[in-house]
């Protein structure tokens, strides 16, 4: 059985603006980069045996903050990266409905949809799980990616997933099972 701590980047300035990130490499902010750093104080005592990242930057640099003091290295891999929304990416609700009416019927457009991205995800930490029988591994990834795990786990998936928000999961038997 593997355990796998997940969490969520810390803050960008398009999260504050509300706006859809999906592929785009934004920067975490300065108050990303102190979540994160908190996070890893909460994290000290915690063994792991390894540290996985989106390779999207807000994910990537979020995990590098957590994994720096252990000395650990950052594996990237964009298959944990958040859903690709298309022509959406960049844009505020208010300027998609403007923009794609359709949007408001529930028709996401040229974006990648959520069962797409749902078996993306699960496979890369199927394969993270597989590398690490019996221990504890750290994943860094995004809101829509934490959100279909918690599904996946039995949870309703609503709610929000705040920033450097920390998740425990674990991979028993092939299914993924929260940790209460």
């Amino acid at each position: 059985m593997t355990t796998i701590l997940l969490v969520r980047h810390g803050e960008t300035d398009w999260n504050l603006q509300r706006r859809v990130q999906g592929h785009s490499d934004t920067p975490l902010n300065d108050n990303g980069r102190a979540q994160a750093l908190a996070l890893a104080d909460t994290l000290a005592d915690v063994e792991l045996d390894a540290v996985y990242a989106s390779d999207l930057a807000r994910a990537f640099d979020t995990a590098r903050i957590l994994a720096e003091r252990r000395g650990l290295p950052v594996t990237p891999l964009p298959s944990l990266r958040e859903r690709n929304f298309g022509t959406w990416e960049g844009l505020t609700d208010k300027e998609i409905f403007e923009r794609y009416p359709a949007a408001k019927t529930g028709s996401w457009g040229d974006a990648e949809t959520q069962d797409e991205m749902r078996e993306r995800v699960l496979a890369a930490l199927r394969e993270i799980a597989a590398a690490h029988p019996g221990g504890r591994v750290l994943v860094v990834t995004h809101g829509g990616p934490v959100r279909r795990l918690l599904v996946e786990c039995g949870h309703d998936g609503n709610g929000p997933i705040g920033n450097c928000t920390l998740y425990e999961v674990r991979l028993r038997d092939g299914r993924f099972v929260g940790i209460d």
